[in-house]
């Protein structure tokens, strides 16, 4: 089985397509390295596909604590994902928690990303829901010690950001489902305890995100209510960033609407790989006209 070891001694399953610039894929919450088979079939007949199943995820290690899961944690796993197969720089694609490591990775180690793909990112950052969000994360490991993954699988996919999913893919949402409810129910209580319940606002990097340099994409759905706000506001201060809103598209942009999805991120790796992705002028910004 091939795996990477992390630098803190933890097992990460990996599978790598195709040959080309390498690209990494880190997955959501609710996923797994199988949740970007729509992205790897596609992208691997010119790129090289990385994906892995985070820490709490099997096939990969289920480390027992939760303060072996964190922000700065899941951020350093990409950097080491990408030591363990030999990758010094690399396109960086994350959805929803995926986004914020992805983010982080980019604060953290810029001059190993090529470019950064945050998709449906933010959930929780709200400065008026950030208390909240955190509280009802450290809830939901406890329901899911409780009750186990197949509850758990059923009550997440009833979640209003979910249902475009259904609706408009009801085999997708199935395996969706049908995948979540195989998850470690250790892996995934820890990984609300020690990240998503811990994890800080990104509101609160925005100096070091008005600094970051790195090529970076936002894609998030319409209807993704808790991101929406998020991604406006990241896309508002990073000059190096740009926005892509899909409608009538919940929070799995990715599966929802794969071929736009894919579209959208392959023109912005072309146009990152041709160096034609500019940088906004700041001073520039919320002006309607300049008059000289």
């Amino acid at each position: 089985m091939p795996t990477i070891t992390t630098s803190d001694g933890f097992n990460l399953y990996v599978e790598e397509t195709g040959t080309g610039d390498p690209v990494v894929f880190v997955h959501e919450f609710a996923g797994d390295h199988r949740s970007w088979e729509p992205q790897v079939r596609f992208f691997s007949r010119r790129y090289r596909c990385i994906t892995y199943s985070a820490r709490g995820y099997l096939p990969s290690d289920v480390p027992d604590h939760a303060s072996d899961y964190s922000q700065a944690r899941v951020a350093a796993d990409i950097a080491d994902v990408m030591d363990g197969r030999g990758i010094d720089k690399a396109h960086i694609v994350g959805l929803s928690m995926g986004g914020f490591a992805t983010l982080h990775f980019g604060l953290t180690y810029p001059d190993r990303a090529l470019s950064l793909v945050a998709a449906g990112a933010g959930a929780g950052s709200d400065p008026d829901y950030h208390a909240q969000f955190k509280r009802e994360a450290l809830e939901t490991a406890d329901m899911i010690e409780a009750r186990g993954m197949q509850a758990f699988a059923e009550i997440y996919g009833g979640a209003a950001t979910r249902q475009t999913l259904a609706k408009k893919d009801p085999r997708g949402f199935a395996e969706f489902q049908r995948q979540l409810a195989e998850h470690s129910a250790k892996g995934s209580a820890n990984t609300m305890r020690g990240y998503q319940g811990t994890r800080p606002s990104l509101y609160d990097f925005e100096p070091q995100f008005s600094a970051m340099t790195v090529p970076t994409l936002f894609v998030v759905g319409d209807e993704d209510d808790h991101c929406l706000k998020p991604s406006v506001f990241l896309k508002g201060i990073i000059p190096s960033s740009g926005l892509a809103v899909l409608p009538k598209t919940g929070h799995a942009v990715n599966l929802e609407d794969p071929a736009l999805f894919n579209a959208i991120v392959a023109d912005f790796l072309a146009q990152v790989e041709h160096g034609s992705w500019p940088m906004r002028d700041m001073s520039t910004a919320g002006e309607l006209m300049r008059v000289k």
